[in-house]
């Protein structure tokens, strides 16, 4: 059997080849090569390869990645305490029912990006909005593989699977969200204007209180969130982000139904909900939807969700003229990415854009054009004529249309000699006056 080794620079690596199999010491350990090689050469490259890598700080133990990823995503959830529980819950469902099915018995160094190519191809094509949810999380668990050195490279390189592309939601109008008011049982009024003009969440405001309500200032805090898991159970925990947690104004035209609704609906205790059930807890997410669909249906939009009047809030705050930063504080976002989601025209906005542009060309002077050709032809008369005198008086005459100062021609002449084009109509008004 042909041995050879060799010891390469800097003692980084311990290399041997021997017959068809190649192997290297690195970290106090043996190291065996995945494949057999047919010739020497072949063999010394891959060591070659080897030593690169380790140099380069980019090698990663072999047997690292030998775990599945059905084992890995477990201690992945594990290590994340600080997850809200909602998140845990949605990261589990994404798990069972849609990654793990199909590459959850793959180790992590079998996990190809031709593998998840073909994953993420299948599940889109059934569920689309799924798919991106899911590469998301498997492409976050990647990359953490990737710091406790079990990978060299993530195998998620789907181009944009992550993006979601679904259709736009249908902006509600005013006046139909206040006919959904109108049309929900008394005790639930208020929630529909708080949800729509304040730009809550149905978990922010399901989990208000009394004392959440400051009248005096017309302000609603939002500290809480009712969170409603899979499994049926219910939570009250922080808002979704710390973004979250804020103080929001409420619109006067909102402040009668908000203050009713205290004085006849809400207990005097300072944690009394705001919305309770029956029981005194926080009002079930069934009850709630049974009244939106009766509600919603009576309107003619059964289409009509309960984040979609937090949707046309926002909007509604951005066509007033609210920045991104301000739309950000009051939908309690973290980021510009997700406040700008809300920033959409509307049918009437554009409406109102046309009347002002409207209003615009009717205020502008317009001069015919006949007029603006005699004009610029007295007035090459009168600076021939002024030229003429000044040379028979030997004084010389400084024209404004060569830049410098004088009592030459118009500033609209001087424009017009400046670019060669007519000279626009704000400054011919100008001149007119």
């Amino acid at each position: 059997m042909a041995t050879s080794s060799l010891r390469l620079a800097h003692n980084t690596l311990e290399a041997d080849f021997r017959a068809d199999q190649a192997s290297y010491w690195h970290e106090g350990r043996r190291h065996v090569g995945p494949d057999t090689f047919r010739t020497k050469s072949d063999g010394w490259a891959y060591l070659s390869g080897i030593e690169t890598s380790i140099r380069r700080g980019g090698w990663v133990d072999p047997l690292a990645g030998d775990v599945t990823l059905r084992v890995y995503v477990s201690d992945w959830l594990a290590d994340r305490p600080n997850l809200r529980p909602r998140t845990v819950d949605k990261y589990r469902y994404l798990l069972e029912h849609n990654i793990l099915p199909l590459l959850g018995d793959k180790t992590m160094t079998d996990l190809s990006p031709a593998a998840v190519r073909s994953w993420h191809a299948r599940l889109s094509a059934l569920r689309p909005t799924t798919a991106a949810a899911a590469y998301r999380l498997l492409s976050s668990i990647c990359r953490t593989a990737i710091a406790d050195e079990l990978i060299a490279r993530s195998p998620c390189q789907v181009r944009g699977g992550g993006s979601e592309h679904s259709p736009e939601r249908p902006l509600v109008s005013i006046a139909e969200v206040e006919a959904l008011a109108d049309a929900m049982p008394e005790r639930l009024r208020a929630l529909v204007l708080l949800a729509s003009w304040c730009g809550l969440r149905r978990g922010e405001v399901l989990g208000l209180q009394r004392r959440d309500v400051d009248v005096a200032r017309g302000t609603v805090h939002i500290e809480r969130a009712v969170v409603h898991m899979l499994d049926g159970t219910t939570t009250i925990g922080p808002p979704k982000s710390e973004a979250g947690t804020r103080t929001v104004h409420y619109p006067s035209n909102t402040a009668p139904a908000i203050e009713n609704h205290l004085r006849g609906h809400v207990g005097y205790d300072p944690t009394a909900w705001l919305f309770a059930g029956t029981t005194g807890n926080p009002l079930a997410v069934k009850t709630l939807q049974r009244a939106r669909n009766s509600a919603r249906a009576s309107i003619g939009r059964p289409d009509v969700r309960l984040h979609d009047l937090r949707h046309a809030g926002a909007t509604w705050a951005a066509v007033s003229g609210a920045t991104t930063k301000e739309l950000m504080s009051r939908l309690g976002h973290a980021t510009p990415v997700a406040a700008l989601r809300y920033q959409h025209a509307t049918a009437e906005r554009d409406k109102a854009l046309a009347v002002a542009l409207a209003e615009l060309a009717a205020s502008a002077k317009v001069i015919p054009i006949d007029e603006h050709r005699r004009r610029r032809t007295d007035r090459a008369v009168n600076t021939e004529s002024t030229e003429s005198i000044a040379h028979e008086s030997r004084t010389p005459l400084r024209s404004t249309s060569e830049g410098q100062p004088g009592n030459g021609p118009s500033p609209g002449d001087s424009l017009e000699r400046t670019t060669g084009f007519e000279p626009a109509t704000l400054t011919l008004a100008k001149n007119a006056q």
